[in-house]
């Protein structure tokens, strides 16, 4: 076979693999609304669990002041062509914590190992920032009301409760308003969440995702690709068959 016709078939088997691929929706979880994070395509639904993705909070609420905390899910469960994800953890963006971290401040660090009451085991990083250096007795002080916050407020609430309370900053403020009494603190935030062990999987409801989502502007809804439409706006940008073997006889030569 020669190099041209060897570059039609390639280019006729790499355009059927891709016609073969449907485009599915990855959802966030509940705790979030179900909020589209993407689209993927595959021609194996089996092939997305697993796949992990990653939002900020604004992305998924609007609120422009969770700009800096970036969630992370995974897919573990595909119907129709809907992809549901877990939460699997949390973190800051690296600019912000140094925005925080300045000259004569110092920073307690604090790793936490907590438990929800439905069974999920994670692992939470809280770091708190004083206006001042403060003495490392007071550094153990207010690392261990850290530690009691978290596992207290952990063994009370289900995950999406424990999630809701580690972005909004609600496990932030109990941890300042018990450890003002010690040294007041400029910053507190939980800096960090991995979940090490899923416990119990919230039920998946059979609320859908609308069509259009809010444009950033706050104006007209833009709607989102169908995935025929998605496919052939792919296609068009793929070289043709011509173009294909064209190239390889420019090589060849």
């Amino acid at each position: 076979m020669s190099t041209k016709a060897k570059a039609v078939a390639a280019a006729r088997k790499m355009k059927d693999r891709w016609r073969a691929k449907l485009w599915y929706r990855v959802l966030a979880p509940e705790m979030f609304n179900m909020a589209l994070l993407g689209e993927t395509p595959t021609d194996n639904p089996d092939s997305l669990k697993g796949r992990t993705m990653e939002a900020t909070v604004q992305d998924l609420t609007g609120d422009f002041s969770k700009m800096h905390i970036k969630l992370k899910f995974q897919v573990h469960d595909v119907r129709g062509l809907d992809a549901h994800t877990l939460f699997i953890g949390h973190d800051l963006t690296s600019d912000y914590v140094r925005r925080q971290t300045r000259r004569k401040r110092s920073k307690t660090d604090a790793v936490v190992e907590v438990t929800t009451k439905d069974g999920w085991r994670i692992k939470v990083k809280p770091m708190a920032v004083s206006e001042q250096r403060i003495q490392s007795s007071q550094e153990t002080a207010i690392r261990h009301i850290m530690e009691n916050v978290m596992l207290k407020a952990a063994s009370e609430s289900t995950v999406s409760e424990y999630v809701k309370l580690m972005v909004n900053g609600d496990l932030s403020k109990a941890i300042a308003d018990q450890g003002k009494v010690i040294v007041p603190m400029k910053r507190i935030e939980i800096r960090k969440s991995e979940v090490l062990s899923f416990g119990v999987v919230p039920e998946i409801s059979e609320a859908t995702v609308p069509e259009q989502q809010p444009s950033e502007e706050g104006g007209e809804t833009i709607a989102q690709p169908d995935a025929q439409t998605t496919e052939s706006a792919a296609e068009s940008e793929e070289l043709s068959e011509e173009e294909l073997a064209e190239e390889a006889d420019e090589k060849e030569q």
